[in-house]
């Protein structure tokens, strides 16, 4: 029997992301989850992947990060990991800032990435 939905089946197959360097976004999102940069454009963007999921990080040469908690954040990122403690470490190691508003108390961290742009941090959920 077909299926009555049309868009039954539907999976993100890429997100893309805008920041003051697209390449240096890539790369750090790449470390940071683990994955590989799987494709340039240039020198204006730069697509990661592990295989299943893909992110596309662009150059905007008219990126302005938010100023965030002031600004409402159109999109973020969570990222969760088995040891928290040590991927904020490595986190900011390669570049991201850890700002003084910490909403999450206990739950989760923000972090801003190497554009200025918040994510969070949280442990992993089984």
């Amino acid at each position: 029997m077909a299926s009555t939905n049309a868009l039954e089946g539907a999976r993100v197959a890429c997100a893309a992301f805008w920041g003051h360097d697209g390449k240096a976004l890539a790369d750090f999102y790449a470390a940071a989850l683990g994955w590989d940069v799987v494709q340039t454009f240039g020198d204006t963007a730069a697509m990661i992947s592990d295989g299943t999921t893909a992110y596309v990080f662009y150059t905007a040469e008219s990126f302005k990060a938010p100023d965030w908690p002031a600004d409402e954040l159109v999109f973020h990122l969570d990222l969760s990991y088995d040891d928290v403690e040590a991927a904020e470490a490595r986190l900011l190691s390669l570049g991201a800032v850890k700002p003084d508003h910490q909403p999450g108390g206990e739950q989760w961290t923000v972090l801003l990435d190497p554009s200025g742009q918040p994510f969070c941090i949280s442990a992993g959920r089984s």
